[in-house]
C-alpha cells in the first residue's frame, strides 16, 4: 500500500514495484492452494503477500523511486490479495466461511462501493491510502490468522465494521474532489485540497479581471 506521492516519477524498475508486481502475482498461485485444499501452502504464501504489502510503499518513499506504476501494482495487488483470502476462507475453511458470512458479505460490498465510485468518476482504482484504510489492513492480517487458526472471530468483525467507515470516507473523498489525487489521509485533507483549488481558482479569476480593466484603462 502507499506507494506513490502524486506527481512522483522515477525508473519503473525497482525493488519497491517488484514486491508489488510479486504480491500480484501470488494471487493465482494463493487461489490454486486454496482451491486444492493446501492450508499450510496457502497461509504462508497469504503471509508474504502480506508482508510486501507492509514494506513496499516504505521502500518506495525512503528510496525515493515511488513510480505511477508502482502504485497501480499496489493498488491491483491488494484487491487481488483480498479476493484471495476471501475465496480461500470460502474453500479451505468452509464451515468459518458460512457462520462469519454476513460479516465477509459486508466486507466485499463496502471494499466494492469505493472501488466502484473511483472508477466511475475517474476511471482508476482509488489510491488514498487513508489513515483509516491503512489502519484496517494493519489489523485485517491478524484478524484473519486468528479466526482460521484458532476459530477466534471478535478482531475480524471489528475490522469489518471499522471498515465500513473506511469505505464511506473513500466514497466522500471521491465526491468531493474535482480531479484524481492519490494519498489523501483524512477526509479533512480532502476537503482541504478542495478548498486549496478553489481558492487558486478565485485567484486566477481575479488576476483574469484586473488584466482586463487594465486593457481597458489603457484605452
Amino acid at each position: 500500500m502507499k506507494q506513490m506521492p502524486a506527481g512522483t516519477t522515477g525508473s519503473n524498475l525497482n525493488l519497491p514495484n517488484v514486491l508489488s508486481g510479486l504480491r500480484l502475482l501470488l494471487a493465482p498461485v494463493l487461489l490454486w492452494c486454496a482451491h486444492g485444499g493446501l492450508a499450510g501452502p496457502f497461509l504462508w504464501l497469504l503471509a508474504l503477500a502480506l508482508a510486501t504489502d507492509a514494506v513496499d510503499g516504505h521502500l518506495a518513499r525512503r528510496l525515493g523511486v515511488a513510480t505511477p506504476l508502482g502504485a497501480r501494482l499496489d493498488s491491483w495487488g491488494d484487491l487481488c490479495t483480498y479476493a484471495a483470502m476471501v475465496f480461500g476462507l470460502m474453500w479451505l475453511w468452509p464451515a468459518v466461511f458460512a457462520r462469519e458470512a454476513w460479516f465477509l458479505y459486508l466486507a466485499v460490498g463496502f471494499y466494492l462501493i469505493p472501488t466502484l465510485t473511483s472508477l466511475l468518476k475517474f476511471r482508476e482504482l482509488p489510491r488514498y491510502h487513508t489513515w483509516a484504510a491503512k489502519l484496517s489492513a494493519v489489523l485485517m492480517a491478524p484478524a484473519y490468522y486468528l479466526l482460521v487458526l484458532y476459530d477466534l472471530n471478535w478482531l475480524f468483525r471489528v475490522v469489518v465494521l471499522f471498515h465500513i467507515w473506511v469505505a464511506i470516507e473513500e466514497v466522500i473523498i471521491t465526491i468531493i474532489l474535482s480531479r484524481r489525487h492519490h494519498d489523501v489521509p483524512t477526509l479533512f485533507h480532502a476537503r482541504e485540497i478542495v478548498r486549496r483549488q478553489r481558492d487558486a481558482l478565485h485567484a486566477r479569476r481575479a488576476r483574469r479581471r484586473d488584466r482586463r480593466a487594465v486593457k481597458r484603462d489603457v484605452r
